[in-house]
């Protein structure tokens, strides 16, 4: 199947560029620092799919060397110039022979895998970034929930897309960010827990955590249904020994 990212869009890519940490998204690298800090032992990273250096930016704080990778030309201008200090290549899709094998403790993979269509291609990229781990280094994939994209948020809305909920594995689905100003759908791919079960074994990867962060009444968001329905999935691998 074709699948256009939207991101590589001038318009999209300068919107997003000014997200932070957000509402929704909040939830999404709340958790991050501890569990880095508990699967991830040397300070060497990739950060795939960076988009706009958001993700980034966020390994440098909790202080990696960290190297900032994506296909999108408008993304990595608007990240090196956010970042003008950061590391941020332009590659091929799937292109990682830049890098030398063994070489990152973590490879971060923020929101990339929702934007993957087809099992083959996701298996040759995770393929491809399993062999950049040295032995003790990790993959970390934060992406979306099936369920993000059927209820309301209070960074996203789905209202509008009724369809969305009879969409199946690998199907396109549609969501709209509230935090920026290009209000333009977003069209994602929806991906189950058992079809990344899957595509784990298959890359002989371990899943060494699954971990879906629920909003806390006691934080400072006015949150919809995070409280009780997990928007992000985090998934924590290693090379099978």
């Amino acid at each position: 199947m074709s699948f256009f990212n939207v991101y590589d869009d001038t318009q999209r890519a300068k919107a997003y560029s000014t997200l932070e940490f957000p509402g929704t998204y909040y939830l999404a690298y709340r958790d991050l620092p501890g569990i880095i800090a508990k699967h991830i032992k040397g300070r060497v990273a990739l950060d795939f799919g960076c988009g706009a250096g958001r993700s980034t930016r966020f390994l440098k704080r909790l202080g990696f060397e960290a190297i900032g990778i994506d296909i999108s030309s408008s993304m990595i201008d608007l990240a090196q110039n956010a970042d003008p200090s950061g590391i941020y290549r332009l590659i091929d899709d799937g292109d990682f022979s830049s890098f030398q094998p063994g070489h990152f403790d973590l490879v971060l993979a923020a929101f990339t895998f929702d934007n993957i269509p087809g099992v083959g291609k996701r298996r040759e990229l995770l393929g491809g970034l399993r062999d950049l781990l040295n032995s003790a280094g990790h993959i970390i994939i934060l992406g979306s929930t099936p369920e993000i994209y059927t209820h309301e948020w209070a960074s996203f809305t789905t209202k509008d897309f009724p369809e969305n909920h009879n969409a199946q594995s690998g199907d396109p689905v549609k969501i709209v960010m509230k935090d920026v100003a290009d209000q333009r759908p977003v069209v994602d791919l929806l991906w189950l827990h058992a079809d990344y079960l899957h595509l784990f074994a298959t890359c002989e990867i371990d899943l060494v955590l699954h971990h879906t962060p629920l909003g806390r009444e006691d934080e400072p968001y006015d949150w919809l249904n995070e409280t009780s329905i997990a928007p992000w999935v985090i998934y924590v691998l290693r090379k099978k020994n």
